[in-house]
Parts: structure tokens; sequence; C-alpha cells
């Protein structure tokens, strides 16, 4: 297979996996018809959406936590009211006793929106079936404590 062929694979593979991803996440990003806002999961992957639907869920919902996958300095150098401590790399091992309802509503961040997304995965990867990923407090413009 030449480059120029490769490439044109590569690039099909991506929009192929690609648009298998949307139908697993749906129209969540920036949306109000999320699954999380309606009550229903998806127990195969998270969902992502943004710092302003993030947001309005916590206005609006009553049974959530939210989940700072950052380590303790970076918490305490400021964090999201209300958020818990589950760094990325333990959620693994401390998330089912932190955690003990696996059909709540999880919102969960970090800095930029790397170790949010590790963090996601591996709460669904333990049977977490409401989890919504939002990104980094990087880009969050609301309080902070």
């Amino acid at each position: 297979m030449n480059r120029r062929t490769f490439l044109i694979a590569a690039s099909l593979t991506g929009v192929t996996a690609l648009a298998g991803l949307t139908g697993c996440f749906g129209a969540a990003a920036g949306s109000n018809g999320s699954n999380a806002a309606n009550g229903s999961s998806n127990s195969s992957s998270y969902q992502q959406v943004d710092a302003e639907t993030a947001k309005e869920l916590m206005d609006t919902e009553d049974d959530y936590v939210i989940l700072d996958a950052r380590t303790q300095a970076e918490y305490d150098e400021g964090h999201i009211p209300d958020a818990i401590l589950i760094p990325h790399d333990t959620v693994a091992t401390a998330a089912e006793d932190a955690l003990p309802d696996k059909d709540q509503l999880i919102l969960v961040y970090c800095r930029s929106g790397n170790r949010s997304k590790q963090a996601s995965q591996t709460l669904v990867d333990l049977g977490y079936t409401n989890v919504v990923e939002f990104g980094g407090i990087n880009s969050w413009p609301y309080e902070v404590e």
C-alpha cells in the first residue's frame, strides 16, 4: 500500500470511528437532550458535555456528584464547590467506596480534560452508568473555591 492510499484509508477509518462515537454520545455535547439530563443512561460509555451544560445539570439536578480527577495539590489550589477529589490514577481503587450508587449522575473534570476522560472511562469500566465528563477547570467560567 503506498503512502497516499494508506493516508486515505486511515482517514476513512477515523471518519467511521467518529461516526460510531456520535451514535454513543448522541447530542450530548452542548445539548439539553443529553442522557444525563433526561435520566436515561448509556452503560457502555460516558458522555462529554461543555462547561455550560455541566453547570446547567448542577443547577437543575438534585442527586449528583462532582468528581475532581486532579491531584490533591491542584484541588487545594481551587476546585468547583462541593467537588470530591478522586485523582484519576486512583479511581479504579477508590470509586466504589466513595461512589456507592453506580446509577448516580457523576460529573467529572480535571485541569484540561485529559485526566477526566481517563477517570470517566475507568468509572464506566467499573459499571457506572451515568458518567458525564465536562473537561477541565481551565475552561470553567463559574465559581471555584
